[in-house]
This record gives structure tokens, C-alpha cells and sequence, in this order.
């Protein structure tokens, strides 16, 4: 499945999305050798990142019947807990708790080979039509932006 909105970075790192519906998302990364640490296994904040973008995607959900998701989301904070290394194919899982207008709250899990856990995150995300860049207002990013 597409992401509803182009995130460059999330491209790069090779990121993919599984599911988004009803509070929850599900996005699938094959670890490779740019996403080690010098331990030879998932980066923590490949872990740290695949936690925030599936947190996002959850918090996004209850727009899906919106042209992209409807207002994009800005982490405001995040905690993650990380319980045993990243390896083989990571599964991340995102989960609404509560939303009010302006903000949402989450948590994600990341597992890996055997579905074992290995982080466990909780983050609070604000609700945004755009970003202030200077004096601009700055549109959530397009394909070709």
C-alpha cells in the first residue's frame, strides 16, 4: 500500500505500509546492512523512527476518509523502550489511545524475527494543516515537493 503523503526520508530508509485503518497502522521494514549499528543489528533510531512514522500513520487513521489522511501530524513527544535488537524483517505497530481536536496520543510496538518484542514506544502528536517556515505557511508534502 501507498503512503497517503511522499516523506522522503521515510522513502529512503525503505519503509513500508501495510495498513491504516480504525486507529492502527502497520508499516514493515526488511532490515539491510545501512539500517546497523556497529553491533550488526537495527540501528536504534531506524527502531526509534519505524516507531514514530506507524504512531503518526494510527494518529492519521480516523481522517482516512480524507484526501491524504486529512491534517498531517507533528511529534511533540515521544518514549521508547527498547527490549531486545532489531533483526531480520521489524514489524511496527501503531495504536490511537486518545484524540482530542489538536492532539493525539499513541503507542507503538516494534517486533522482529519470532514476532518478539523489541521496543515499545508512547508518543503525543499535534494535529497540523501546515508547518510555519519564516513568514510562509508551509503545505504538507506532495510527491513532487
Amino acid at each position: 500500500m501507498e503512503f497517503p503523503v511522499h516523506i522522503p526520508f521515510v522513502q529512503q530508509l525503505g519503509f513500508e505500509l501495510h495498513s491504516v485503518s480504525d486507529g492502527e497502522a502497520e508499516l514493515r521494514l526488511a532490515i539491510a546492512e545501512q539500517h546497523l549499528n556497529s553491533w550488526r543489528v537495527a540501528h536504534g533510531g531506524v527502531v526509534m523512527t519505524l516507531l514514530d512514522v506507524a504512531m503518526a500513520h494510527a494518529a492519521r487513521s480516523v481522517n482516512r476518509h480524507l484526501p491524504d489522511l486529512g491534517p498531517g501530524v507533528v511529534t511533540v513527544e515521544m518514549k521508547t523502550s527498547f527490549m531486545r535488537p532489531g533483526e531480520g524483517e521489524l514489524r511496527a505497530v501503531g495504536r490511537l489511545l486518545h484524540r482530542s481536536t489538536t492532539m493525539a496520543f499513541c503507542e507503538g510496538s516494534v517486533f522482529g524475527a519470532s514476532d518478539k518484542l523489541c521496543a515499545h514506544a508512547t508518543g503525543t502528536f499535534k494535529y497540523l494543516r501546515a508547518l510555519p517556515a519564516g513568514r510562509q505557511l508551509k503545505p504538507l508534502g506532495g510527491e513532487g515537493d
